[in-house]
């Protein structure tokens, strides 16, 4: 899974931080998500706050975007 930025170790990013990174890399988020198997629709959900990502692929999504932790990072603090 590969973003146009280095994911976060400490703190995640906001939803705003996000979309700012992709336009900064010129990189539209909804090529990311087809890229990485993601719905664009999915995607751009859990962004916007319609899904939380505490679970399933919200959560893998919210994950890869760096808009939570990965849960190995948070086990090692």
């Amino acid at each position: 899974m590969h973003t146009p930025y280095p994911l976060p170790t400490e703190k995640p990013l906001s939803p705003a931080d996000v979309k700012l990174k992709f336009m900064a890399a010129g990189k539209p988020v909804a090529a990311w998500a087809d890229a990485n198997g993601y719905s664009r629709r999915y995607v751009y959900m859990v962004l916007n706050g319609q899904y939380k990502g505490h679970f399933g692929k919200a959560h893998e999504i919210a994950v890869a975007l760096g808009l939570k932790l990965a849960p190995e990072t948070q086990l090692a603090a």
